[in-house]
């Protein structure tokens, strides 16, 4: 495992939700980030088959465009009743014609989904939502952190919180979806909790725990 010696890093995404709550758990450990949406960096192809392989693809583009470390992420909703689907494909069953993203129109598509599978009760409404962090150098070299977090998908979407499929993600043990969530409840985390909640913020604590502490 290689540690990181800076804090400076570049944030390889251009997603603005996912930026927020990256730059929300790497503040308190003091990291001058810029995100690659600001550096105006081109956002590569996720020609990947897996969350590992596009979230490289997004962290070696971002570090090998600006000569430092990049931290990327790639996540999605698995869902069991749809056979893991939308999985790395999360994000693409929002996209519209003109290459906006529409993340109602997203929830109501794994609804439909769902509703053809015949998957009514909770019991049969099971996922999790899944989060890689890639963490590489210019040189090439690529560290990996997998968070995960179990729950059901809930319908009607609740909530304005978030981002993505937050509104029907309902995490097991709460009565509450992500989207009903503040941002400290759904990925707050800092050194010394002994649990993270969100799938981002399981991921960011091994990345903590691998590449920052002694």
């Amino acid at each position: 495992m290689r540690k990181l010696d800076t804090r400076t890093i570049v944030v390889a995404s251009h997603n603005a939700g996912k930026i927020a709550e990256i730059a929300d758990l790497i503040g308190p450990f003091g990291f001058s980030a810029k995100s690659a949406a600001e550096l105006k960096f081109e956002e590569p192809d996720e020609t990947g088959t897996t969350f590992e392989e596009n979230a490289a693809i997004k962290a070696l583009a971002s570090a090998k465009a600006a000569g430092m470390p990049a931290l990327s992420d790639d996540s999605g909703l698995v869902i069991d009743a749809l056979d893991g689907a939308p999985g790395v494909y999360t994000a693409n069953w929002a996209e519209r014609e003109d290459g906006s993203r529409d993340f109602a129109m997203a929830m109501e598509k794994v609804e439909k989904a769902l509703a053809e599978r015949g998957a009514a009760s909770p019991e049969q409404r099971t996922g999790r939502f899944v989060s890689v962090l890639c963490l590489a150098w210019p040189d090439g070299h690529t560290e990996f952190f997998r968070g995960e977090v179990e729950g059901t998908i809930a319908w009607p979407p609740r909530g304005t919180a978030g981002f993505g499929y937050d509104p029907v993600f309902q995490p097991e043990g709460y009565d509450t979806t992500f989207g009903e969530m503040t941002a400290q409840e759904k990925h707050g985390w800092k050194p010394g909790d002994a649990e993270a909640l969100s799938h981002r913020a399981r991921a960011f604590k091994l990345f903590v725990e691998t590449c920052l502490e002694a």
